[in-house]
């Protein structure tokens, strides 16, 4: 993965996914604190365990884990060699580095670690960039030591998809629906349907991974959600706020698609559904747990 890939994941993280807003950014964190702590409930990380974290991002279940104990040990593993810096800065200035280490590398190959190296490994939101999802499963077994836990969480994006073509991003777009169909394009040349990690799996797809990798202890826990949009999404917010690190802002991608006439088109007719809250989000997350 080139050096601009890795910044892909970096600015996205730290800045992209909250649209620049810190009440976004708060809500984004109420929602997953509680998330880091399912994950490592079901870890069931215990004193003086190593926990390797795939995909560690900011760091946020990894330093989860080193607050559970001082006897804990994190291996922080990241494609993203900024985001790793960024945590490595954070563990130095909580005076924990002692206790972290950091590893470059992809969820499907961490041939740097040894065989049965650690007790515990977790991940969040990893598998949906990941296109050689068995083979990240395999090095997770590969890696955990005899009775090694696997704590997993996903998105399942295939989830009701694709959505009507009256619909866009939950609101209906019916009297807009042609210039809607070009915004969606844009996003389906960045990450198209049929081929795109992001869509290619499900909570199933999970339980198939784990059981051929070799887990033979097996937990799913899916939550699904239909409910209205969120409260605290203001139209700015939407504008400026790209869904994952490969993808535009709605701002970008109005941008590269449409006309000045057709974006004033569509804006007069989303922004006042967004603003009045006239959507709907469907979603479904997944974890798993597995023991070796």
């Amino acid at each position: 993965m080139s050096e601009s890939q890795k910044d892909m994941w970096s600015e996205w993280l730290l800045n992209r996914r909250f649209g620049g807003n810190a009440e976004r950014m708060k809500a984004a964190m109420d929602f997953l604190y509680p998330v880091r702590d399912k994950v490592l409930h079901n870890a069931n990380l215990g004193e003086n365990e190593t926990l390797l974290d795939v995909g560690c991002g900011d760091g946020l279940i990894a330093f989860g884990a080193l607050e559970k104990s001082k006897a804990v040990k994190v291996i922080f593993s990241d494609v993203s060699q900024d985001l790793l810096n960024h945590a490595q800065s954070i563990a130095q200035e909580m005076n924990i580095i002692d206790r972290c280490k950091f590893i470059c590398a992809p969820a499907e190959d961490h041939s740097v670690i040894g065989n049965e190296s650690v007790e515990v490994i977790t991940t969040r939101s990893v598998l949906i960039y990941v296109a050689a999802k068995q083979q990240a499963f395999n090095e997770f077994y590969r890696i955990l030591k005899p009775q090694g836990r696997l704590s997993i969480f996903e998105p399942i994006n295939r989830f009701r998809y694709p959505e009507p073509s009256h619909i866009f991003w939950g609101y209906d777009a019916t009297p807009v629906a042609e210039i809607a169909q070009k915004v969606k394009a844009i996003y389906h040349q960045v990450q198209p349907p049929d081929s795109d990690p992001m869509l290619d799996f499900d909570e199933r797809d999970l339980i198939t991974f784990a059981e051929k990798a070799g887990f033979k202890e097996i937990y799913l826990d899916l939550q699904v959600e239909i409910k209205a949009k969120s409260k605290d999404l203001s139209w700015e917010v939407m504008l400026r706020t790209a869904g994952n690190p490969k993808i535009p802002t709605l701002e970008e991608a109005m941008r590269e698609a449409l006309t000045p006439a057709e974006t004033k088109v569509f804006i007069a007719h989303l922004r006042p559904l967004i603003e009045a809250k006239h959507g709907v989000n469907q979603s479904a997350l997944a974890s798993l747990w597995a023991v070796k």
